[in-house]
């Protein structure tokens, strides 16, 4: 388990991270959505081990992580800018893992897909380095792999090779995975929980099922063409119009939303679920974002 509480971390003068609590159960794929800036990378160095937070605890398992050399041979991950030494080919950084991690797997490195594994890493494509880094760190079998921004570079087929052995060492293993990503639609498919930050901090932490099942999106007309005033204890996030149908994003429960909306006898009501896309969205709508109309 990845445990994070109450985590500040300032530079020079900036507050990067503001109070920051979060929590990755064990055999999870947790994902970390959020606007540019808002203290995604700088929560993963954390997790890694990279950066001494200024107060608040990063732990893994009960145990700190930041100059624990014991817990840090359990963690693995792919940085959104790799780096590896400038002249080393994937199989010299294979000896080189072989070395940190004593869970290194010779044999699950041998029978990965094909990569020219005697070319210098530099030399290769975007997509072909990262197919090395992800050689690399699952090979390690980590009991926690830490990925920003993973799959940027892959082609599709090799995207959803990437994933499917993510979810298997997930599922036999029970691995750990923390990934960031700006890829909304792919963590929808992938992740159990979501954590969503702003500023700092997590708004919100909940299931991904939780998340679609606390919000809805009607389609909704009516006879005369107009909206009816809605109850003020209606928990309503926004409002488009196309035509003579509504389209109203409502936070609460969906069952009881559409029994609450029925009264008002509409011609047309529909609940379509949300996307991890539009839920991100609405929720940031208090925040920086100005909410868009999506009616989809």
């Amino acid at each position: 388990m990845i445990k994070v509480i109450n985590v500040v971390k300032t530079f020079d003068g900036f507050r990067a991270l503001d109070g920051l609590t979060m929590t990755a159960e064990k055999g999870s794929i947790y994902g970390l959505v959020g606007p540019n800036g808002a203290g995604k990378s700088t929560i993963l160095r954390h997790i890694m081990g990279i950066y001494r937070p200024d107060s608040g605890s990063v732990l893994v398992d009960g145990d700190q992580v930041y100059e624990n050399p014991a817990v840090k041979a359990r963690i693995a991950a792919i940085p959104d800018d790799l780096y590896y030494f400038s002249s080393a080919s994937t199989r010299d950084m294979m000896r080189f893992y072989r070395g940190m991690y004593p869970a290194f797997d010779v044999k699950r490195y041998e029978a990965f897909p094909e990569v020219d594994e005697k070319l210098p890493i530099r030399r290769l494509s975007k997509g072909m380095q990262k197919q090395s880094a992800f050689r690399l760190a699952l090979c390690c079998n980590p009991e926690v792999l830490v990925l920003d921004e993973p799959v940027d570079g892959l082609d599709p087929v090799m995207r959803r090779q990437v994933w499917s052995l993510l979810m298997g060492d997930v599922a036999q293993r029970g691995t750990t995975v923390l990934v960031s990503s700006h890829n909304l639609r792919e963590l929808e498919d992938v992740c159990d929980h979501v954590g969503i930050l702003s500023h700092g901090k997590v708004l919100l932490e909940r299931s991904l099922t939780d998340l679609q099942d606390n919000v809805v999106k009607l389609q909704i007309a009516f006879a005369d063409g107009k909206l009816p005033e809605l109850p003020k204890d209606l928990r309503l996030l926004h409002t488009a119009q196309i035509g003579r149908v509504f389209t109203l994003i409502i936070r609460g429960s969906p069952a009881e939303i559409k029994t609450r909306m029925a009264g008002f006898a509409p011609i047309l009501m529909e609940a379509l679920p949300l996307t991890l896309e539009e839920i991100f969205i609405y929720e940031l709508g208090g925040e920086d974002y100005a909410v868009r109309d999506i009616v989809l």
